[in-house]
């Protein structure tokens, strides 16, 4: 590995910019060819050169801390030969370089459509909404019917109450970020095929803060937020469907750098049970009648959702005959009216039968149900049988 720009200088890699000139001058004075014996003298005092230019140029420094030693060098020298380097066609940061180079347009998308890196991406220390959360909750049919009060219990993330969310102990020390001079955030400018390219992000090693703090807080690690349980009351309009989610404002993750929280998105599962389909609004359920019923008609009573209603069966009723029961399914969500029930008939066929009923069956059916003796009660006998 070559020499490292800030071991040449001898300076530390926090160094102020003013520190770095002042080391320059010290080692320029100790290793110039016109003062020194050492056969190196003249190669060593270039490496001084080189590494004053970069070290107290913003945007190189920032590319050189990132890339590396072996790296920037590489690149710089393809870009001095035309093939790309720090802010050459093909530098650091990808573009047309050769072997080495990160590679053309895809990073050019990457930094159009998302690119950036950083807990914060390009938002430096800007105050940023936290992040919403999501959870789930199962009701039943009559809750979704009537609307109702449920709490729900989850793990979230919370501001660290010790540090109030900063991270550090209020007593720490604290000192300026020399990666991006406490602005929090970098820059990386990249020669496409479309042009020069200029991207800013988070600065890594400061995270956006523009400030290094001595000590993390010894509860949230350094990251400001702690996992807490929360349980939580939630309104569940009437009407509501599985799938459909609920939106209770700041009740989601902790922002960044004084921003809001975010929302906490419930999505609901309505457990229909067995007695009923659901479709949209409407309601299916299926009702037993018997064969009497069915043949001569009669009213029965239907369970719905809220209570029975009668409903007439018309003489002559066919085994899976659907009849609608308007205005007797869910609510709309917010909005006026009910669906519908459906009500589907099965009749019942006895699976045994008295002398009485088989004697009217088998007269009903030698019958073949013409030329019978209606005046004689044959279908009054035939009902008063069941």
């Amino acid at each position: 590995m070559s020499e490292d720009f800030y071991d040449v200088l001898g300076v530390s890699r926090d160094a102020s910019e003013e520190e770095i000139k002042k080391a320059y001058r010290k080692k320029a004075a100790k290793h110039h060819p016109d003062v020194s014996d050492d056969d190196d003298a003249e190669e060593r005092f270039k490496k001084i050169q080189k590494a004053k230019e970069v070290l107290t140029d913003e945007q190189k420094r920032q590319q050189y801390d990132q890339m590396g030693h072996d790296r920037f060098t590489e690149a710089d020298k393809r870009g001095a030969t035309g093939g790309g380097g720090p802010g050459g066609a093909g530098g650091p940061f990808g573009g047309a370089g050769g072997a080495g180079g990160a590679g053309g347009f895809e990073d050019i998308f990457n930094q159009f459509f998302g690119g950036g890196g950083g807990r914060g991406g390009g938002g430096g220390n800007r105050p940023r909404q936290g992040q919403d959360l999501r959870t789930g909750l199962t009701i039943d049919l009559e809750e979704a019917f009537e609307g109702a009060t449920k709490e729900v219990t989850l793990t979230r993330p919370t501001e660290c109450d010790t540090c109030d969310g900063a991270g550090h102990p209020p007593d720490a020390d604290v000192e300026t970020c020399s990666q991006c001079n406490g602005r929090g955030q970098v820059q990386q400018v990249q020669q496409t095929p479309l042009g020069r390219v200029q991207q800013t992000s988070t600065c890594p090693r400061c995270e956006g803060s523009g400030e290094l703090y001595s000590e993390d807080c010894a509860d949230c690690g350094g990251d400001g937020v702690v996992r807490e349980e929360a349980t939580l009351s939630v309104e569940i309009p009437a009407g509501i469907r599985s799938g459909q989610s609920l939106r209770m404002e700041r009740e989601g993750a902790p922002g960044e750098n004084g921003g809001p929280k975010g929302d906490l998105l419930i999505e609901v599962d309505v457990d229909v049970g067995d007695r009923f389909e659901r479709d949209g609004d409407d309601l299916r359920v299926s009702e037993a009648v018997s064969f009497p019923q069915a043949v001569f008609g009669d009213t029965i009573e239907v369970e719905t959702v809220d209570g029975s209603v009668e409903m007439d069966v018309p003489a002559g009723t066919q085994s899976g005959e659907t009849f609608r029961l308007k205005g007797k399914g869910m609510p709309r969500l917010r909005r006026r009216g009910r669906g519908d029930l459906y009500v589907q008939v099965g009749v019942v066929i006895p699976d045994s039968l008295n002398e009485e009923q088989r004697e009217a069956l088998e007269a009903f059916a030698e019958a073949g149900g013409e030329d019978v003796d209606v005046g004689g009660g044959f279908f009054e006998k035939l009902k008063s049988s069941f």
